[in-house]
């Protein structure tokens, strides 16, 4: 971690004309969907960004790899987890993001601001009084959702979103109830995340993806001829693998020779396992555990079909993250079965990229397991499209252009 009142005209050379600040407490792809996030939009534009972060295990390495500088305080995580660290955490990254960001101004004399969550807001108005920049945050879900809660905390929110340059929310669903809950005249843009190669560390030859997707049949002993579904993610229960099992007996009961794979831990594995047991198809339910993301791919391209049939938790409460899986399993041609709800709607169109059904009825479940499982060419129309939508991008530098400023769409 590079002290900040020691920063080489190394970073000058590297960075000719560095012009915005990008603030997150979270920062590294390894850490959850806001951390692959924010580090996508900074790769687009290397030369403009300076990054200051909460540091985490293995910073040093990785700052050091990257072509824009990258500036941390020390992550209280690193503290004992006790119920003071815990109310005290908070008021520490405020703390130390002002300070830093103001040390960063007087060395880059940056222009503008980009808060790249809801949490820890306060830093983020109070920059705003202090420093002539113009700002922009990012919304994800949780994080607005928690700053709803208490009134005053409310009130500071919508008053930091007031004075921001444009809000920028990850899926439409999220700025759907940011709407909801406020009335502002701030423009409201939505740039979904996007998919990043690199971090499955795979080529992309068609041979060798091929041996990828033998290799892993092979491990799992399921046929070439097999449908195999996958679905990756916590196996909680809002996650609903319970609802893909109970149709993986009837699916064999029509003649399908079907395999499901499930990537993941969580709570309900043993739940999960003990279904599949009672439904006698243990030896066609196959759990993988927890996958890198370096291995992955290797399932995405053994599957014919990816599904997840998720609930939405109450949105009051706590909102599921971006379903980057989704994405994942597009960019690698697959088509796929999921819920009609929430921010799945901006990763996968009804009868274009996959099939939405109603998660609570098990007739339209079933309808869309059969038609995919017995229409190879349905499977392969729906697969080819998604993957071309899943290689569109949408730029983080277009905030910056005078004729998309107002558009509450980027795509």
């Amino acid at each position: 971690m590079e002290n900040i009142s020691q920063i080489g005209t190394h970073i000058r050379e590297k960075t000719a004309y560095p012009d915005i600040l990008v603030i997150s407490r979270i920062f590294q792809p390894q850490e959850a969907v806001i951390g692959e996030y924010i580090y996508n939009r900074c790769l687009q534009d290397p030369e403009r960004v300076i990054v200051l972060a909460a540091g985490c295990l293995g910073d040093k390495i990785f700052d050091k790899s990257q072509n824009f500088p990258v500036y941390r305080w020390p992550n209280s995580n690193f503290w004992t987890s006790t119920l003071l660290t815990r109310l005290l955490k908070p008021i520490f990254n405020i703390i130390c993001s002002v300070l830093l960001a103001i040390k960063l101004y007087f060395r880059y004399h940056y222009r503008y601001i980009e808060w790249c969550h809801g949490y820890d807001f306060p830093a983020l108005l109070l920059l705003s009084y202090i420093l002539p920049v113009r700002f922009f945050i990012y919304l994800h879900g949780n994080d607005l959702v928690s700053n709803l809660r208490n009134p005053l905390w409310r009130q500071l929110f919508k008053l930091t979103l007031t004075r921001a340059e444009g809000i920028v929310c990850n899926s439409s669903y999220i700025r759907d109830i940011l709407r909801k809950n406020f009335r502002l005249d701030t423009p409201t843009h939505v740039i979904n995340p996007v998919v990043r190669p690199e971090k499955f560390g795979t080529p992309t030859s068609p041979s060798h993806l091929n041996d990828l997707r033998i290799r892993l049949r092979q491990a799992y002993n399921i046929p070439e001829t097999a449908i195999l579904i996958l679905s990756v993610g916590r196996l909680v229960q809002h996650k609903s693998f319970d609802r893909i099992i109970d149709n993986i007996p009837l699916l064999l009961t029509i003649g399908i020779d079907v395999h499901y794979i499930i990537c993941g831990t969580g709570s309900c594995e043993q739940q999960l396992k003990s279904q599949a047991q009672r439904l006698r198809v243990d030896k066609r339910v196959h759990f993988a555990g927890h996958i890198p993301e370096r291995e992955l791919a290797s399932y995405y391209v053994a599957c014919d079909i990816f599904a997840m049939l998720t609930l939405w938790e109450d949105k009051d409460k706590s909102i599921d993250n971006f379903g980057m899986v989704y994405l994942e399993a597009e960019y690698f041609g697959k088509p796929i079965i999921a819920s009609g709800l929430g921010s799945i709607l901006d990763v996968v169109h009804h009868e274009e990229n996959g099939l939405l059904v109603n998660p609570h009825s098990g007739y339209a479940v079933l309808q869309a397991f059969k038609r995919l499982c017995q229409d190879k060419q349905l499977r392969e129309k729906l697969g080819r499209q998604g993957q071309e939508f899943a290689k569109r991008k949408t730029y983080h530098r277009w905030l910056y252009a005078p004729e998309s400023r107002y558009s509450c769409l980027l795509n």
